[in-house]
């Protein structure tokens, strides 16, 4: 029986709220337990444990292809983290989420950021340590102690090594001084490349790196997933492995991606009135988006591995060259 359209937008809002727990979720849950300190009880609280002598603090940098679900999983598990969840005194979280807005300057993220701590304008005198001097002590003030920048990798286009100089020294002063905070980060694959240009803010974090979903290792999984998302869509479902594996390279081998193309696929086959979820509804709705031809289709193309996927591989462009100051003492 077909479905109204009001009927279908409810059933695509339901499967779109539904969250995937996967072991992005548990990694970074993982991670973040680490990173603060246990009371006297031995349960978690939301006072970061410092190192190097109660200086400063750790952070962790999760790294992963656009598309592959890193920013839905942080999301979950800090909504879900109990010490963080809740300042009572505040009635808002003890995290703070900021993205970045490419392109992207110090003094913009830390205007950004005084916006998310309710300082709405900033003047256009402040100087920039000024500014960053007011973000400490807005998140000390609001009881924060995790703050996470996501598309953190956007903050290192300027091309400027004067820039990327500055933009180390600000993640490292947020992890020290009398208020230091946990520090997220999240990205693609450039993030690796720019934080192993200073050893000391690489030394800072945990990473968290998950692997491309992979033929055969993730079918079953993914099988799992379409037959979850059709049984609540009412739907049966007629896909074998071949098409799971169409899906797989489609997505660029990211799960948030493949995701995504299995709701859109049921959403095809609800719009057709068909009771079964089939491989056509995945060429209709990977074409819709890719906006490709039917024979750059990889759900209808016999060399669908041929195919050239425009985002496929994360292209780590040069960073920018930060110079290292040698103090070199004259010869007698």
């Amino acid at each position: 029986m077909s479905l109204s359209s009001k009927e279908i937008a409810a059933a695509m809002k339901s499967l779109r709220s539904t969250h995937i727990v996967t072991d992005r979720d548990q990694a970074f849950e993982k991670h973040l337990r680490l990173k603060f300190e246990l009371d006297e009880e031995g349960e978690i609280t939301h006072e970061p444990v410092r190192v190097t002598g109660g200086t400063e603090t750790g952070g962790i940098a999760f790294i992963e292809g656009s598309g592959g679900g890193k920013t839905t999983a942080i999301l979950e598990v800090l909504r879900n983290f109990a010490p963080l969840a809740l300042n009572p005194e505040t009635d808002a979280p003890r995290y703070l989420h900021v993205k970045v807005e490419s392109p992207a300057t110090l003094r913009s993220l830390g205007v950004d950021l005084l916006k998310k701590l309710g300082v709405d304008t900033v003047s256009d005198r402040a100087r920039v340590y000024d500014v960053w001097d007011m973000v400490r002590h807005r998140l000390k003030v609001a009881g924060v102690t995790l703050l996470w920048i996501d598309e953190a990798h956007d903050l290192f286009k300027s091309g400027s090594g004067a820039e990327t100089e500055n933009m180390f020294k600000m993640l490292k002063g947020l992890m020290q001084g009398d208020h230091p905070v946990v520090l997220v980060l999240s990205g693609t694959e450039r993030l690796s490349a720019i934080t192993s240009i200073d050893p000391q803010v690489n030394r800072r974090f945990s990473k968290i790196r998950p692997a491309p979903m992979a033929f055969g290792v993730d079918n079953a999984r993914i099988k799992g997933l379409i037959q979850g998302y059709s049984k609540k869509a009412g739907l049966q479902v007629a896909i074998d492995d071949d098409t799971i594996n169409r899906l797989i390279h489609g997505s660029r081998y990211r799960f948030g991606r493949c995701v995504v193309c299995i709701i859109e696929a049921i959403e095809c086959a609800l719009y057709d009135g068909a009771p079964t979820l089939e491989a056509k509804h995945f060429e209709d709705a990977w074409g819709t988006r890719e906006g490709c031809s039917i024979d750059q289709n990889v759900f209808t193309s016999t060399n669908w591995m041929a195919i050239d996927l425009e985002d496929q591989g994360e292209e780590i462009t040069e960073m920018p060259v930060v110079k290292k100051k040698i103090n070199r003492k004259k010869a007698a």
